[in-house]
C-alpha cells in the first residue's frame, strides 16, 4: 500500500486548528501567577502538548470517522481523496495518541492526566459508539473543555508544581469553556449540508441556521458579560473595561453576522473570534497576583 506524503499527514492534522487550546493553556500559566524562572521549558513542552500532539490528534481521529460526511462536504481532504489511502488515517490517530501520551509524562502525574482526558474526549468526539459530535450540544460542549477549559487548567496547574488552580482561574477556564462551544457551532455552517445527508445533528441543522447563529451569539457573549461582571468584583475595573471593550466589538460585528448567518458565517469566524481570545488573557493578567486568592 503506498504510504501518505507528508503534506498529506501535515493536511491531516490541520495546524490552523492547534492555536485556540495552545493559547488556552497559555492563559493558563499566565493566571497561575507563578514566576517563569526555571519553569519555560514546562510551559513550552505544555502549549506543544495542547497543539501539535492532543489538538492534532483529535484532527486525525476526526477526520478519519468524518471520511464519508467529508467525501460530500470537502472531498478535497487527505482521507475522502485518497491522498491518505487504506487506513492509514486511522493508523496515525491511533500512533499520535501514544506519542501524545508520551510526551504528556513530561509534565508530571496532572499534565498526563489532563492529556488523557483531552484525548479520550477527542475519541469520544468522533468515534462510535458515542460520537458525541452527533449532537451539536455535546459535541460542542466536549470541544469547548478540551480546547479551554482542560487546557487553561493544567496550564495554571503545571506550572503551580500540580496543585489544584484557585477558584477564581478555575471559574474563567469554565466561563470560556462555555463560551467556545459557540465558536464551535460557527465552524458547522460550513458542513451543513454533509451534516444533514449523514445524519449530524449540528446546531445548525437541528436549530435551522438563523436560528443556530443566534443561539451561538448568546452563548458566546454572556460568558463573557459574567467575566466583566466578576473581574470588576475582584477588584480589577482596567481589566474588566477591556474585556467589556472586546466584548462590545463582538456584539457590533455579531449584528453583521446576523443579518446573512450563511455568508457571513467563515467572516465572523475568522475576525470575530480573535476578539474572544484576546479577552481570554486579558482575564488570564488579571489573576495575576490572585493565584491564592479564594
Amino acid at each position: 500500500m503506498p504510504r501518505p506524503a507528508l503534506s498529506a499527514i501535515t493536511e491531516l492534522f490541520k495546524p490552523i486548528t492547534w492555536f485556540p487550546p495552545m493559547w488556552a493553556f497559555a492563559c493558563g500559566v499566565v493566571a497561575s501567577g507563578v514566576a517563569m524562572d526555571g519553569k519555560w521549558l514546562l510551559a513550552i513542552v505544555g502549549i506543544a502538548l495542547a497543539g501539535p500532539f492532543v489538538c492534532a490528534t483529535s484532527q486525525a481521529v476526526n477526520d478519519w470517522f468524518d471520511r464519508h460526511v467529508d467525501a460530500i462536504n470537502e472531498p478535497q481532504r487527505p482521507i475522502p481523496s485518497g491522498r491518505m489511502p487504506g487506513r492509514w488515517g486511522l493508523g496515525i490517530a491511533v500512533v499520535w495518541t501514544g506519542v501524545s501520551l508520551a510526551v504528556a509524562l513530561v509534565l508530571g502525574p496532572w499534565g498526563f492526566a489532563a492529556a488523557a482526558l483531552g484525548l479520550a474526549l477527542a475519541w469520544a468526539y468522533s468515534a462510535p459508539p458515542l460520537r458525541l459530535k452527533e449532537n451539536g450540544w455535546w459535541g460542542n460542549a466536549a470541544c469547548g473543555i478540551s480546547y479551554e477549559g482542560i487546557a487553561w487548567t493544567t496550564g495554571a496547574a503545571v506550572m503551580a508544581g500540580g496543585a489544584m488552580p484557585g477558584s477564581r482561574s478555575l471559574l474563567l477556564a469554565l466561563l470560556y469553556s462555555v463560551g467556545t462551544h459557540g465558536i464551535m457551532t460557527l465552524n458547522d455552517f460550513k458542513s451543513v449540508q454533509g451534516d444533514r445527508a449523514m445524519g449530524v445533528r449540528s446546531l445548525p441543522v437541528q436549530l435551522g441556521e438563523q436560528r443556530a447563529a443566534g443561539v451561538a451569539c448568546w452563548i458566546m457573549g454572556l460568558p463573557q458579560l459574567l467575566v466583566v461582571v466578576l473581574l470588576f468584583a475582584w477588584g480589577r475595573p482596567g481589566h474588566g473595561l477591556a474585556v467589556a471593550l472586546l466584548l462590545g466589538i463582538q456584539l457590533l460585528m455579531m449584528d453583521y453576522f446576523l443579518a446573512r448567518v450563511t455568508q457571513r458565517a467563515y467572516w465572523y469566524s475568522g475576525f470575530g473570534v480573535p476578539f474572544f481570545v484576546a479577552g481570554m488573557m486579558v482575564s488570564a493578567f488579571a489573576l495575576r497576583g490572585q493565584a491564592t486568592a479564594p
